[in-house]
């Protein structure tokens, strides 16, 4: 793997996190603890993506549908971990079971399709906060295609449409928002980088033009949740 150039403008800061009833909390310098950017997607899914999944289980059934999440949640982790070690420029060496060698693939075909677009690496795994609102942890800040941009890897068992990943996007226009406030910069532009169990890359992009509106949509959502 190729050397990435780091260059870390800024004093990323680490946020701890706890959980309470299932809900996954960051600690918020201005007050109380303050709920992840992935809870309150969560909990403000639309209706018909939750019967969408409950139609799922019920058709493949509880056990077979727990094995199937859990062993794409596996190979998610391992993929990340073998990323983030990219990301730091570190060796990583991943096991040789079936999870890890699926995982180290598909993290290699990441590699070769982003790589050449990274010119600066500003941060991996950084946590941010919103003043009393959200928080969250993006896997990569940096120079993508000569932007700056928040950049998000993602697992998928299959390939996605791009109309079946909003929740992304506005993940992705939160973090942008949240760094905006804590570190005076003006991201725009949205990374998600997708890679399938059978190796198939995707990207997909928010840009200037279009940022506005999943920052709108991600609003809408913050404030939904808040009024629960």
């Amino acid at each position: 793997m190729s050397m990435l150039k780091i260059k870390s403008p800024y004093d990323y800061k680490e946020l701890k996190r706890t959980s309470v009833d299932g809900k996954r909390l960051y600690e918020n310098p201005w007050g109380d603890p303050v709920p992840s950017v992935t809870t309150i997607l969560s909990a403000t899914q639309a209706p018909e993506k939750r019967a969408g999944l409950a139609k799922w289980k019920k058709r493949v059934g509880d056990v077979e549908a727990q094995r199937i999440v859990t062993e794409a949640s596996n190979v998610g982790s391992v993929m990340h971990n073998i990323l983030e070690k990219w990301f730091k420029n570190e060796e990583y060496n991943p096991g040789n079971n079936v999870v890890h060698k699926q995982a180290k693939g598909m993290a290699q075909v990441v590699i070769d399709n982003i790589q050449p677009d990274i010119s600066e690496v500003w941060g991996s795994e950084v946590m941010l906060v919103a003043k009393e609102l959200y928080a969250g942890t993006t896997d990569l800040v940096g120079i993508y295609k000569g932007k700056p941009t928040i950049m998000d890897f993602k697992q998928t068992n299959k390939p996605k449409k791009r109309a079946w990943i909003d929740d992304y996007f506005m993940q992705g226009a939160a973090y942008a928002g949240a760094h905006n406030e804590m570190y005076g910069t003006d991201i725009t532009n949205i990374a998600v980088f997708m890679c399938s169990r059978a190796g198939e890359f995707q990207l997909f992009e928010v840009d200037t033009t279009e940022f506005s509106e999943w920052e709108l949509k991600w609003a809408q959502r913050l404030e939904q949740f808040y009024n629960l």
